[in-house]
């Protein structure tokens, strides 16, 4: 289904029940269905609610509105659209930054925040060789394989979800494959990260090579005292595709400890 967000046209699928929902936001390259697998897991207890960035799977792709502030506006109007009362955010790499910023906002509603090999809120330095290089790995079908295999994932990904990256990496806008490499990276959300006081997990691969362990030690646990890091041995950055089943666990037993928190004597 589409909804109107922001101006603009945002796909979201939606499967599973329950009171609390579960608001998937997914990284550079990929779309709603990056979640499938771990959804899967988790939509016997919780409402799904997965989202297209702009641009990206099968939402509206403007000409222009790329910032991280543009994405997180559109998540936001989905999900006061949707009438989300109770939900936990879940953003990984890219997704992981707009989660951040949304977060950081205190919205009505919020219980928790799961940052998977999450962008940091700080800028990520790159060359200018090396920002074109990004800029045009997803040219190509040949482009994103190499991309698959050099640097996003550590564990081979079966036939069907390999072709799924393919897929949603070449699908994409031109202006949304551009201006996360050349906007959305450069820009600093440091300051408003403080002030992020929902419960918070983040996920990180052990051989992650784009957000890297030691980068997120540095650039995001500082920032996030209260937040508590997992990190997943020999998986790399596509951990939802890489590590659906140990992704849905981790995420499980967090959700349980904030619900718990939030109702100790099991009473609704």
């Amino acid at each position: 289904m589409k909804i109107g967000s922001n101006g603009t046209q945002i796909h979201v699928t939606q499967r599973g029940h329950g009171e609390l929902a579960l608001v998937f936001l997914h990284y550079y390259g990929g779309s709603a269905r990056t979640w499938d697998g771990v959804a899967s897991e988790l939509a016997d207890r919780y409402r799904i609610v997965a989202i297209d960035h702009r641009g990206w799977g099968d939402s509206d792709a403007p000409a222009d509105g790329y910032r991280i502030a543009d994405l997180a506006a559109d998540a936001e109007g989905v999900i006061d659209a949707l009438g989300l009362q109770r939900y936990v955010l879940v953003g990984h790499s890219m997704g992981g930054k707009v989660a951040q910023l949304i977060a950081s906002r205190r919205p009505a509603g919020l219980e928790g925040l799961v940052l998977v090999a999450p962008s940091p809120p700080s800028p990520m330095c790159l060359s200018d060789e090396q920002r074109a290089t990004l800029t045009g790995a997803y040219q190509s079908r040949e482009s994103v394989e190499f991309v698959i295999d050099h640097v996003l994932t550590a564990k081979p990904l079966d036939a069907a979800r390999r072709e799924q990256v393919i897929e949603d990496s070449l699908k994409a806008a031109p202006q949304a494959k551009a201006a996360w490499p050349n906007i959305g990276m450069r820009e600093d959300i440091t300051a408003a990260v403080a002030s992020i006081d929902a419960p918070t997990i983040v996920i990180s691969g052990e051989l992650d090579q784009v957000d890297r362990v030691a980068t997120l030690q540095a650039e995001l646990l500082p920032r996030i005292p209260h937040a508590r890091m997992h990190i997943l041995p020999g998986t790399g950055h596509l951990s939802p595709l890489e590590a659906p089943d140990e992704v849905a666990q981790i995420i499980a037993r967090f959700v349980a400890a904030v619900e718990l928190v939030a109702n100790p004597l099991g009473l609704n």
